[in-house]
């Protein structure tokens, strides 16, 4: 790798480290499950954490490279078994730059069930764009599973894969990461507001509304 890569590409597997530690703490992701990745478009790869091991361990070297294809660059490790997962959604969504997939007990509970979160709460409205929806069960690792979960997904920034977990998207890893943690809390607060009594879940306009002004003013925009 030229010299000129060097330093992108060693930031990139730091950011791609830096979030799946927080993502580990958190409780998103127990042992060694769940996984990270980013994409620098520019340069045509991505930096994905490898298979079955413990982040706790890794340093941002351990963290894998690889083109859009799946093809291995830096040839260390093997990257996350979920590799194809993460690379549907680059290949077809050009606007996003990162891939989180959690296993996050609440909204986990949802999947299992095949049960769409509602949007109880304006995080989500904004965050995602709409209730979280349930892509059908398909092996996990499989280009299929990839596929079923970009489906479902649609203009969202995320789903519930059946069964298994969730996968949140973003244009960084600072996006994505913030879409796992509103779909984890949304689904607590509708479990728990389900035990409470019957919970309103917003309109659809005030659901676009909300997304308009999450995308437009939200931050330091506009």
């Amino acid at each position: 790798m030229s010299d000129r890569l060097q330093d992108p590409i060693l930031n990139l597997k730091q950011t791609v480290l830096d979030f799946a530690l927080k993502m580990s703490r958190s409780g998103m992701a127990p042992a060694t499950w769940g996984n990270v990745s980013a994409i620098d478009r520019e340069r045509g790869v991505v930096a994905i954490t490898p298979s079955g091991m413990a982040y706790e361990s890794l340093s941002p070297e351990d963290i894998c490279l690889i083109d859009i294809q799946g093809n291995s660059i830096d040839k260390k490790w093997k990257p996350s078994t979920e590799t194809p997962l993460h690379l549907v959604f680059y290949r077809n969504r050009p606007d996003i730059g990162a891939v989180v997939h959690t296993h996050s007990v609440y909204a986990t509970a949802f999947a299992s069930v095949g049960r769409e979160i509602p949007v109880l709460i304006a995080t989500l409205a904004s965050g995602v764009g709409g209730r979280v929806p349930v892509a059908a069960y398909q092996p996990s690792g499989t280009e299929e599973f990839g596929t079923a979960a970009l489906s479902a997904m649609g203009d969202r920034t995320a789903v519930l894969l059946a069964n298994h977990g969730v996968v949140a998207v973003g244009k960084d890893l600072n996006d994505a990461y913030t879409v796992a943690e509103l779909v984890e809390n949304a689904a607590k607060i509708a479990i728990l507001a389900w035990i409470i009594g019957e919970p309103a879940e917003l309109p659809q306009e005030e659901v676009s509304r909300l997304r308009r002004k999450y995308l437009t003013k939200y931050g330091q925009k506009g």
